[in-house]
């Protein structure tokens, strides 16, 4: 090959590695059984928040109950159905294999008073009413039931128990390479997944690029020894753009979702930098979620030193459900988890039993890895000794959160 043919592999290799690293980490999921085991096409039940015990998924929250279902389409329809829940905060996302959220049930866009709907494939002809089509044979339906802290564990189940999906068994899906795997491995394994779930007609000028892996009929054993070494060039820059991440960048502060979370369009590098950070993140209008700057590289934070996060009385979150600071440690390939603590606490918002407004109105939350004291430890959020970072949840944002006129203020030194 000349030169030429060789940067144009080097570059399809580059590419087909981000463009493809949602299916694959969303197989991974799949796989591995996030967030709780069982058969496809059937709900699994997570009956306990999530703590720092919870690896198998970055970035996972402290303030809802998941309820997960694998679903395989091709066998035919499915129907899903939501249980009634009345003020409770309830969502039932629905992505494609690619992370695209194509439908969020429950209480923003549904209402609470539950319902049957029936989700069919790309190619099954649908009559009736609440039919919902999945564009990929794929879907991942993902719940969240909110909870308003251990005493309402309890009824929280009662309404994840209503959630119900009736269809026809499915196999697990062929095996597939994880993203940490050789370059052969892992395009053998995304090639089945493309086969599986086609992409749309709109990423055609994205698989012309790709096109000289020949993913349509992957062969590792026919590219020369420099070829060969084009193609692991090309993932090895991928695997550095993912981590530099696809965000807009920060804002006083902290940075803020794109439009295109949750919904990626051609966004193809935002969207594998998601699906490395933040896998299956709402849509804005669902759910904002905002990161806070810190000092240190990769934005994070030293749990060593003391911050505060001070919040004036008339700029609390505008948010029409909940909101939660929650803290992460980080790991080196960029992925975030909770971290043990004391008082078993790993988020603080506006739910958080006893938290303490000041005599103004204003609120301060006090984060690092030494208790701030006995009359300020029910405002602390407990850090490792060492490096972590900050994520706010606002859920069903008012519209100055969604359009920019509202600003988070600033984690400071304490």
């Amino acid at each position: 090959m000349t030169d030429p043919d060789l940067n144009a592999l080097t570059e399809a290799a580059r590419a087909a590695w981000l463009y493809a690293l949602p299916l694959v980490e969303v197989a991974s999921a799949r796989s591995r059984g996030f967030p709780v085991a069982g058969p496809m096409n059937s709900f699994g039940h997570m009956a306990e928040l999530a703590d720092h015990n919870a690896r198998a998924i970055t970035t996972p929250n402290n303030d809802t109950l998941y309820s997960s279902a694998q679903l395989d389409l091709s066998k035919g329809p499915v129907s899903l159905t939501l249980p009634p829940s009345g003020d409770r905060y309830l969502s039932v996302a629905l992505m494609d294999a690619y992370t695209n959220n194509f439908a969020i049930l429950g209480t923003r866009t549904t209402g609470v008073k539950g319902g049957t709907f029936r989700l069919v494939g790309p190619l099954d002809a649908a009559e009736g009413p609440n039919v919902i089509r999945a564009p990929t044979r794929h879907v991942w339906a993902l719940a969240r039931v909110l909870v308003d802290g251990p005493h309402d564990l309890a009824e929280a189940r009662r309404v994840q128990a209503g959630l119900q999906i009736q269809g026809p068994s499915a196999e697990s899906p062929a095996a597939h390479g994880a993203r940490e795997a050789d370059w052969p491995e892992y395009f053998a394994g995304v090639a089945r997944l493309l086969r599986d779930n086609p992409p749309p007609v709109t990423d055609r000028a994205a698989m012309e690029v790709m096109a000289p892996l020949g993913l349509g009929d992957f062969d590792p054993g026919r590219f020369s020894p420099a070829e060969a070494e084009a193609i692991a060039a090309g993932v090895a820059q991928a695997r550095l753009d993912v981590r530099r991440g696809g965000g807009p960048g920060f804002v006083e502060g902290w940075s803020y979702p794109q439009a295109q979370l949750g919904n990626f369009g051609e966004h193809y590098g935002y969207r594998a930098s998601v699906a490395l950070g933040g896998l299956a993140a709402l849509p804005p209008v669902e759910a904002m979620y905002m990161r806070a700057k810190g000092p240190m590289p990769r934005a994070l934070f030293d749990g060593n030193e003391d911050w505060v996060l001070h919040f004036p009385a008339d700029r609390m979150l505008p948010v029409q459900s909940f909101w939660s600071l929650s803290l992460y440690e980080a790991t080196a390939d960029g992925q975030f988890f909770f971290t043990d603590n004391p008082l078993d606490r790993y988020a603080i918002g506006d739910r958080t039993p006893g938290l303490a407004l000041n005599a103004d109105g204003s609120l301060d939350i006090w984060i690092g890895n030494r208790s701030p004291g006995p009359e300020r430890e029910s405002n602390w959020l407990p850090a490792p000794a060492g490096p972590f970072a900050l994520f706010i949840r606002a859920y069903l944002p008012k519209p100055e959160l969604l359009d920019g006129r509202y600003r988070l203020p600033q984690v400071t030194p304490a």
